[in-house]
């Protein structure tokens, strides 16, 4: 019988206390491993030399190095890294830098395990986890968008294939759910998204996804 290959987690937060609270919470999931965890953002890109990690949970305000400027570097040049931001930052300007420099989920440390748990198997599975915090910040910058500065291309046009594969991540659908429904390849599913990323002008998926909702392509 095959063993099944865990997810593999790399945690950086300056405070020890909230590190071992995570790690007890994800040890209680056995498709979930923490491989190692770092102080601050240099140590953690220091570590991928080592041990590349599937998911970061990464707070933002370290030493040395804060989460925002490790995000940008792992996007750069670790980019099939997923990054899971949790801090105690309620802020919709935070929310939203994160998310478009290339953040793929966005939680507070006051977040049950539950769902810490989950938003780690939706970066990993789908490249996003949008809970309602993210959806409310998004929401806000729809309404008040003078308070932050645009990042998106502007009148990009889509193939009906690409408007269709659209649609199916922003329901959460994976390469491999996607293939299946529209008769295609995972690895041809892979490809039309990566396209809409170039031609969209975002990092990830979840920045495809805040387009389509910012666009008005799904509601």
């Amino acid at each position: 019988m095959s063993k099944e290959k865990k997810i593999q987690i790399a945690i950086a937060d300056d405070y020890k206390i909230y590190r071992e609270g995570l790690k007890k919470c994800i040890a209680n999931d056995k498709s979930l491993e923490v491989i190692f965890e770092a102080d601050n953002g240099e140590d953690l890109i220091n570590g991928f030399e080592k041990k590349l990690p599937d998911v970061v949970i990464m707070d933002l305000k370290m030493p040395i190095m804060d989460g925002m400027e490790a995000t940008q570097i792992i996007r750069k040049k670790f980019p099939s890294v997923k990054v899971l931001v949790v801090t105690m930052y309620e802020d919709d300007k935070f929310i939203i830098h994160l998310m478009e420099i290339g953040a793929n989920g966005y939680l507070l440390k006051n977040t049950e395990p539950d769902e810490i748990r989950k938003s780690i198997y939706a970066v990993h599975e789908n490249g996003y986890y949008f809970n309602d915090l993210v959806n409310k910040a998004l929401l806000k910058k729809l309404v008040i968008k003078n308070n932050f500065k645009p990042s998106f291309n502007q009148n990009v046009e889509f193939s009906e294939r690409e408007q269709e594969v659209l649609k199916l991540i922003c329901e959460e659908k994976t390469a491999a759910e996607i293939a299946k429904e529209i008769f295609l390849s995972p690895r041809s599913v892979e490809g039309i998204r990566q396209r809409l990323i170039e031609k969209v002008g975002v990092r990830n998926t979840a920045g495809l996804v805040m387009f389509a909702i910012k666009n008005g392509i799904v509601t």
